[in-house]
């Protein structure tokens, strides 16, 4: 005769064994010390040489008396954006200020001052560069625009980036000029190298 006492106890008790196997089975994985799993991807970019530039406002003004020397200042983006760090220049010319028939001297406009400024700080290579080009220069002049000559030049290794570079001009009216408004167009160029 079968003992349903030991039967009854004999299945509880493998039913209790195996839910103990199982639940031991699914919190193994959260004990252990499995290491996590992560990716590694590689990154490849490609940086490419931009270009070497300047801007300038369409125009400026000064205004003066007869035998005064009126300044203005002729802000100039200068942009190296080659990543050579060659260094770089600014060249001037101009024609001669006339009003009419009357002209001022070829040699009445000068730049006595220039400062060159990051435009962004943090995003050039310094946060001024000075000017290997000793100040005054004077800026040539003809009825049609001589030689230029250079204003500004940043080192190499240095004026990477986009400056912001403002000379100082002075105009000198003499004393012997003719009142009227007088024009004239400067020609502006940036080069590679001091």
């Amino acid at each position: 005769m079968l003992n349903l006492k030991t039967h009854v106890s004999h299945l509880y008790k493998s039913g209790l064994v195996f839910v103990l196997l199982m639940v031991g089975v699914l919190l193994l994985p959260a004990l252990s010390n499995t290491p996590a799993f992560a990716d590694a991807p590689g990154i490849t970019g490609t940086v490419s040489a931009g270009s070497l530039s300047e801007t300038a406002s369409a125009s400026y003004t000064f205004s003066g008396t007869i035998g005064s020397t009126p300044t203005f200042t002729m802000p100039i983006s200068g942009s190296d954006l080659t990543g050579a760090a060659a260094g770089w220049n600014l060249t001037i010319t101009s024609t001669t200020l006339t009003s009419g028939s009357n002209t001022l001297p070829t040699t009445a406009s000068q730049i006595t001052g220039i400062s060159a400024t990051c435009t962004t700080a943090g995003t050039c290579s310094s946060n001024s560069v000075t000017s290997g080009v000793a100040t005054p220069v004077a800026i040539p002049a003809a009825t049609t625009a001589p030689a230029a000559v250079k204003f500004f030049n940043a080192a190499a290794s240095s004026g990477s980036g986009v400056y912001t570079v403002t000379p100082t001009i002075t105009v000198t009216i003499p004393g012997s000029a003719k009142t009227g408004t007088y024009t004239s167009t400067y020609t502006l160029a940036v080069a590679s190298g001091p």
